[in-house]
């Protein structure tokens, strides 16, 4: 069974953009799936699981509206601790983001990131 890649950003061009990257390198090995929020991707999780579907990685943005990305990998750790992440952002004030690794925080990946870097996180969260 192919495992999923779950993208979350509030902005709908950052999600086409990483999935469009993501299956230039991964082709069709992984689902690809994509959430404007953290509710959103929440629900996505559950539905994955439902169907058997293992989620692999999540790459996340860090400031979003209501749910930070930090606090969805925080929750999403506490049911699926083995599940590891990304977080992109554009802000550098990356302290807060520090403890993450302790919760599967694979990479901080500043945007505009290069393809070279994303693929190198994704590699090595689902490796």
């Amino acid at each position: 069974m192919k495992g999923a890649i779950l993208c979350v950003d509030d902005e709908a061009i950052i999600l086409v953009s990483l999935k469009q990257e993501l299956r230039l390198r991964f082709k069709d090995e992984f689902v690809y799936e994509t959430a404007l929020n953290g509710g959103e991707a929440l629900a996505i999780i559950d539905s994955l699981v439902q169907d058997g579907v293992p989620l692999r990685a999540i790459i996340s943005d860090w400031l979003m509206p209501g749910m930070k990305g930090d606090e969805l990998l925080r929750a999403v750790h506490r049911r699926f601790p083995e599940i590891k992440s990304i977080i992109i952002t554009g802000h550098s004030d990356l302290e807060q983001l520090a403890d993450l690794q302790k919760i599967g925080l694979v990479r901080v990946l500043q945007k505009p990131w290069s393809h070279e870097d994303l693929i190198k996180a994704v590699e090595a969260c689902v490796g």
